[in-house]
């Protein structure tokens, strides 16, 4: 990333170009984890871009001043053109990134993954041993992620792990660190749950009750000043259990854009939920004009959208109002204060769905796989 520099902002809208931009490649995923925040209706293969789409995506994307392309779907690994699009990238001075379950990447194909330009990977684990792994999964996969993981390791690339913390791994999240650690991690990244598609239809099964999280969170923060510079450690905070809610992607259309298998483009991964919005398809509109120009991306841009308490809350253009999704998800309204503020009128839904966590029962009954077929 040395000596790239992101434009300036539009002089006509004011707004800056955006930094990064997920690519999802694909909905397909040999897993069947739990905490899935894709769409419950995804996109089938004959749906998806083809190669020639993805590719004019990635030159518009640099024209448009992406600095950084993620690379991920499901799983991107089941496509067979990803080292010609990360090849893409590198050509146009594009940092790429992977980020995947691991499952199907052999020596050869990390081998031709290198060679094509790739600059980071990310692999995503479920738990610190097999067991528990096949329970959140649906599948016998913790072998191959530790082989894998040894694979990524030794060819030297930045690689960071990611692990989707909730009710079933959190008691363990010490195990999980030290095994990321010993895996080869240079950076781990510790994600409580975002309730979106089917990780809120599993809420029931996933959501911990506070007792977790203050146990969890103080064993991230020794660790953290344990290993000091060494490795990164990062938390993503558990919005439910905060005062105050996350700002959305940075800010609605302000920082990132997602790409689905599809072709919509998104402010934020999860917002194809919210239906009273008709999002643009990039088959069909320039990425420039959905950034700058399009209904989409500007409804939630700025101050102007928000309603109380939001709109004369002094921290507005902190959390800009929080989550768009969530406030959908959970009120029925895009528009609404995000519910895990502490002053939105919703907040009482929350504090219901953690009070039920801890009369919890049958839990592994309750669990709901989805079927990718």
């Amino acid at each position: 990333m040395d000596g790239l520099q992101s434009k300036e902002k539009n002089p006509l809208s004011g707004i800056a170009p955006p930094y990064a931009l997920l690519a999802e490649l694909t909905h397909s995923c040999p897993l069947h984890c739990l905490y899935c925040s894709n769409p419950i209706n995804l996109v089938k293969k004959e749906k998806e871009l083809s190669t020639s789409h993805w590719l004019n995506i990635i030159e518009q994307a640099s024209d448009l001043g992406i600095m950084q392309m993620h690379f991920s779907g499901g799983e991107p690994l089941i496509r067979t053109d990803l080292e010609q699009l990360i090849n893409k990238t590198r050509d146009l001075n594009i940092y790429s990134n992977l980020i995947t379950s691991g499952i199907g990447l052999t020596q050869n194909r990390l081998s031709n993954l290198i060679t094509s330009g790739i600059n980071h990977i990310q692999l995503s684990i479920q738990s610190h041993e097999a067991v528990s792994t096949k329970v959140i999964t649906n599948s016998e996969c913790f072998q191959a992620k530790q082989s894998i993981a040894s694979l990524i390791k030794e060819s030297q690339l930045p690689f960071t792990i990611n692990i989707v913390l909730h009710a079933l791994n959190l008691d363990n999240i010490e195990e999980i660190i030290e095994m990321c650690i010993s895996w080869g991690a240079h950076r781990i990244e510790l994600a409580n749950t975002q309730y979106y598609g089917f990780a809120l239809a599993n809420q029931s099964v996933l959501l911990p009750n506070k007792l977790q999280i203050e146990k969890a969170f103080a064993i991230y923060q020794r660790k953290k000043q344990e290993y000091g510079n060494k490795i990164e450690i990062i938390w993503v905070i558990p919005d439910y259990f905060e005062e105050y809610p996350k700002p959305c992607m940075g800010g609605w259309g302000l920082i990132q854009l997602t790409i689905t298998p599809a072709g919509q483009v998104l402010p934020c991964p999860a917002a194809s939920i919210i239906s009273s919005i008709s999002f643009e398809n990039v088959r069909e509109k320039s990425l420039d004009w959905i950034w700058y120009e399009s209904s989409s991306f500007n409804i939630f841009r700025g101050d102007m959208w928000m309603k109380e308490p939001c709109k004369s809350c002094i921290y507005r253009f902190d959390d800009y109002g929080g989550c768009r999704c969530q406030a959908f998800a959970i009120t029925g309204s895009a528009s609404n204060t995000d519910p895990v503020c502490k002053y939105s009128p919703y907040r009482p839904l929350i504090d219901n769905a953690i009070s039920t966590t801890n009369s919890r029962e049958n839990i592994l009954a309750n669990i709901k796989y989805r079927n990718l077929d």
